[in-house]
């Protein structure tokens, strides 16, 4: 019986293509820590911790946010990593608990955008985008990725049939996730005739923007059946973006993270991995161990087209939506919830063991963020 931390509850609102007048980041990320609150059974009163990730809260902070939810807190922490950003509050506020700083933690991440805001976001993401990027007319991540993709298809011999049988296998879970952004079949042939949007990359490989949060609830004591944190690891800014954009941080601390936790990528029931594109999904899987990469191709037919590996099951952000930093927050959310029992239609029957990553923050040619967790059922 593990004595420590636990996640006990996850909330995520819909993702909202055209949300409604009123609807700002502030709201939905309020929305998002009461669905939460209330899987976990707990009140605001009990929460003595927040963590918080957004691009779009601005001018407000977490402080602000606090002061919005009425809480009280003991440790306030906010997070600027993007897609990596829910992995790396989840392992700080983990030693928060275990340190005894705070009882309840709550983490959420969200975002709201018009398409003024992503324009803005995408035209100010860092100063060398900015700097180099901007004036060659490469704006935003479509033209570095659909490079990337080239590379992953000429070394690996992935087809674009490939890359949709993957979109497709994630369309399939969408389907049974009332939040996602789509949710009707998918087919390759749809897939295929997409229109493109930076060769090979079709618009189906691109992740629809959308507005929505998700939270997550920590306690340090938790009853009942919980998820706990088996082990986590890190890598940022790996390799000063000298290498190819195909090997990601994780590849540099699997093995501690598999170690750590006492288990092994075959252990795994399910996997929520960063999915912005799918050739990042696949290197992700590859650098945990999951994949091979010699044969990604097979893997794709016989282990995620097939449901052998359950990975990303509530329709990753391909067909769930990227809700900015909440896309982070995703397969997190997605892996906790399996492991508690509560993915409805979509629950994998027995689920115990999960990992899921984080992957962002985009430098001149690919993320310079990765990290993971390894998860576990506990009963009660």
């Amino acid at each position: 019986m593990n004595a420590g931390p636990g996640i006990v509850g996850v909330g995520e609102t819909p993702a909202l293509r055209h949300p409604e007048p009123g609807c700002n980041t502030a709201t939905l990320i309020a929305q998002a820590v009461r669905l939460a609150l209330d899987d976990a059974g707990l009140r605001p009163a009990e929460v003595d911790g927040l963590g918080l990730a957004s691009f779009t809260l601005r001018p407000d902070r977490a402080i602000d946010m606090a002061w919005r939810l009425g809480l009280t807190l003991d440790w306030c922490m906010q997070d600027e990593m993007g897609g990596a950003s829910a992995i790396n509050l989840l392992r700080h506020a983990w030693l928060a608990l275990q340190a005894g700083q705070a009882r309840t933690i709550v983490l959420v991440a969200g975002d709201h955008f018009s398409g003024a805001d992503f324009v803005d976001l995408v035209g100010r993401y860092n100063r060398s985008a900015q700097d180099y990027l901007s004036p060659l007319g490469c704006a935003g991540p479509n033209p570095l990725f659909a490079m990337l993709t080239q590379r992953q298809m000429a070394r690996t011999g992935l087809r674009r049939e490939d890359y949709g049988a993957l979109c497709v296998a994630q369309r399939a879970w969408a389907g049974a996730n009332p939040n996602a952004a789509y949710r009707q079949p998918l087919t390759l042939a749809q897939y295929l005739e997409a229109p493109l949007v930076a060769a090979p990359l079709g618009r189906l490989d691109c992740v629809p923007v959308v507005s929505g949060a998700c939270a997550l609830v920590l306690r340090a004591r938790p009853q009942g059946v919980h998820v706990t944190l088996r082990a986590s690891g890190a890598r940022y800014n790996a390799d000063q973006q000298e290498g190819d954009g195909l090997v990601t941080g994780i590849a540099g601390f699997a093995p501690a993270l598999w170690a750590e936790a006492g288990l092994g990528p075959r252990d795994m029931d399910v996997a929520g991995v960063y999915d912005d594109y799918p050739a990042m999904a696949l290197a992700q899987l590859c650098d945990l161990g999951l994949a091979p990469a010699d044969d990604l191709p097979g893997f794709i037919a016989r282990r995620i087209a097939t449901r052998a590996l359950p990975v990303n099951t509530a329709g990753g952000q391909l067909s769930a939506g990227q809700a900015g930093t909440a896309g982070g927050m995703h397969g997190l959310a997605e892996v906790a919830r399996q492991l508690l029992g509560r993915a409805g239609a979509r629950q994998v029957a027995g689920a115990r063991f999960g990992v899921a990553t984080g992957y962002g923050m985009v430098q001149l040619r690919y993320g310079m963020c990765a990290n993971a967790a390894v998860l576990a059922r506990e009963d009660a």
